[in-house]
C-alpha cells in the first residue's frame, strides 16, 4: 500500500492482447492481470458475432442485457451490442475464473458497465467500426477508448468543445500534418479517463487535458499545470495502423487484488447463486470448462 501523501510507483501496462473468439488466449489475459493488475484486449467484430460466439446460448450469455438486445431494431446496432457484451463477459469470466453465463453486468447512471456482486475487477468497454476493446483492472479503475486513426477532428472551435487553452496553443504550434493525429490521441485519452472516473461525456473535455505531443502523460489543468499526483497511468497504442487506443488506469491506493477468483472473494449469497447457475448449466448443456 502506498503511504499517505506519497506518490505511488508507476504502473506498467502490457500490450493489447488480440482475442480471436471464445477459445482465445485467456491465459495471456490472466497473466497480464497478475503481472500488471490490468489487461487490455481487443477483437474483431466478425469473430464475436452473436451467431458465432453465442449461438443458441446467446440469451444465457446476455443475461439481463437480453431485454435490451431485443429492443434494438437496427441489425448492425444489435450485432455490435451483443458482440461487445459477450466479449466483455468472457473477459470478466477469465479474471473471475467462472463460466461466462454466470457473469452479470450492471450499468451506472452514466452508462459505465460494472460486474454485479463483485467489485474486485473493474471493467471498461469501447467499440468503433469493426474493433471491440475491453479493459480489466484490479485494485483500481480503468477506462478504454478506441477511434479510427484517420478520423478528422482538427478544425475550428477546438477550444469550445475538445481542448483546453494550453492544448490549443500546443496543437496550433505543431506542423499541420501532426495536428489531427495529436487530436485523435487526445480524444481517446480524454474518453478513457472520463470512463475510468465514471463520468463519461458529462466531464467537459475543455476542463482537463494532456500533452498533445505524446510525451510522458499525466492529467493537466486547463493552463497546462499538472493536475494529478502520479496515481494515474496512461498508455496509447496503435492497432494495425488503423485504430488509436488509449487506456487510463487509476490506482486506488490499496494494491491489486491478490486473488480475483470469484469463489475466494464473493460473499456466501453470491457463491450460492453462482452454484445454482452452474448446476443448471451442467443439467442443460456442456460442462463449464466447455465455455473455454
Amino acid at each position: 500500500m502506498t503511504a499517505p501523501g506519497a506518490t505511488p510507483p508507476p504502473r506498467t501496462l502490457g500490450e493489447p492482447i488480440v482475442i480471436t473468439g471464445p477459445g482465445g488466449n485467456w491465459q495471456a489475459v490472466r497473466a497480464d492481470l497478475d503481472r500488471h493488475a490490468a489487461a487490455v484486449l481487443y477483437a474483431r467484430l466478425d469473430d464475436w458475432r452473436p451467431e458465432r460466439a453465442g449461438g443458441p446460448r446467446l440469451r444465457a450469455l446476455l443475461g439481463r442485457d437480453w431485454a435490451r438486445f431485443l429492443e434494438l431494431t437496427h441489425p448492425d446496432v444489435r450485432t455490435r451490442f451483443a458482440s461487445s457484451r459477450v466479449l466483455l463477459k468472457f473477459a470478466a469470466a477469465a479474471a473471475l475464473n467462472v463460466p461466462p453465463p454466470s457473469v452479470e453486468l450492471g450499468y451506472t447512471q452514466s452508462g459505465r458497465p460494472f460486474l454485479r456482486g463483485y467489485d474486485g475487477v473493474h471493467i471498461s468497454l469501447s467499440h468503433t467500426d469493426e474493433l471491440l476493446l475491453v479493459g480489466l483492472a484490479t485494485g483500481g479503475v480503468i477506462g478504454v477508448d478506441a477511434e479510427r486513426a484517420d478520423r478528422t477532428l482538427y478544425g475550428p472551435g477546438l477550444g469550445r468543445h475538445l481542448c483546453t487553452p494550453h492544448e490549443v496553443r500546443e496543437i496550433e504550434a505543431m506542423p499541420e500534418q501532426d495536428r489531427n493525429p495529436a487530436l485523435v490521441r487526445l480524444w481517446t485519452l480524454k474518453e478513457a479517463y472520463s470512463k475510468a472516473i465514471g463520468l463519461g461525456m458529462q466531464f467537459r473535455f475543455t476542463d482537463f487535458g494532456f500533452r498533445p505531443d505524446g510525451t510522458a502523460t499525466d492529467v493537466l489543468q486547463p493552463d497546462g499545470e499538472r493536475g494529478s499526483d502520479g496515481e494515474w497511468t496512461f498508455r496509447t497504442y496503435t492497432l494495425d495502423g488503423t485504430y488509436v487506443v488509449s487506456v487510463a488506469v487509476g490506482d486506488a491506493g490499496f494494491g491489486a487484488a491478490a486473488d480475483t477468483a470469484a469463489h475466494t472473494a464473493l460473499d456466501a449469497g453470491i457463491v450460492d447463486a453462482l452454484s445454482v447457475v452452474l448446476d443448471n448449466d451442467e443439467a442443460d448443456g456442456p460442462e463449464p470448462d466447455d465455455w473455454w
